[in-house]
């Protein structure tokens, strides 16, 4: 038994990680905290039987703060999500204007005038005063993001659809946008660069 707890501890932990790094969702992020629970729980029974407190300990904690992750994933923030998505489903078959969730922008697909991939949505800045879009940060690179640059697309220049972007330029003319600095960030649509 302890044998099988010694391979499921790992296991488990290896899988959730990749489940809430891969961020999916509400969904599969809840049900990798759920794995992370069970690893946790592997690994105390591995440090009660051999010995080792601080793997018993730390792991006990662990367990507490994987429940709360579950709890909180498949709890609040998979209504959050399931709400947002009603809404854009109900919109779509209805007369008012289709919507689409502000927190969806994220990971939105992302093609230019002339049709092409450019990446992706990272997000999408509001303006305090008239809680309108002021531009939108495209990331384009490589999948793995090693070379990932971002830039700032004016909205006047983004068209959202439900489920992607598409923007009012060629792809060339938006790789000869000035990448954004890291962290640094224009503080309105007016100070992004043409």
């Amino acid at each position: 038994m302890l044998a099988l707890v010694e391979w499921l501890a790992p296991a488990a932990t290896i899988l959730a990680a990749m489940m809430t790094a891969a961020n999916l969702g509400a969904r599969v992020t809840g049900w990798g905290f759920v794995v992370f629970t069970a690893g946790s729980v592997c690994w105390a029974i591995d440090g009660y039987a051999s010995g080792q407190t601080s793997l018993l300990a730390a792991n006990v904690f662990l367990t507490l703060v994987n429940i709360v992750g579950a709890w909180r994933w498949l709890g609040r923030q998979r209504v959050y999500e399931d709400g947002g998505k009603s809404a854009q489903q109900a919109s779509r078959q209805s007369s008012t204007p289709t919507l689409f969730a502000a927190t969806g922008v994220m990971g939105m697909p992302t093609r230019s005038s002339d049709g092409e991939d450019i990446g992706k949505a990272v997000e999408a800045l509001v303006e305090c005063r008239t809680g309108t879009v002021s531009y939108v940060v495209i990331a384009s690179g490589s999948v793995a993001g090693l070379d990932e640059a971002l830039r700032a697309v004016p909205r006047e220049l983004v068209d959202f659809h439900s489920d992607s972007l598409s923007i009012h330029l060629g792809k060339e003319s938006f790789l000869r946008l000035p990448p954004l600095g890291n962290g640094e960030w224009p503080a309105s649509a007016s100070q992004v660069p043409e």
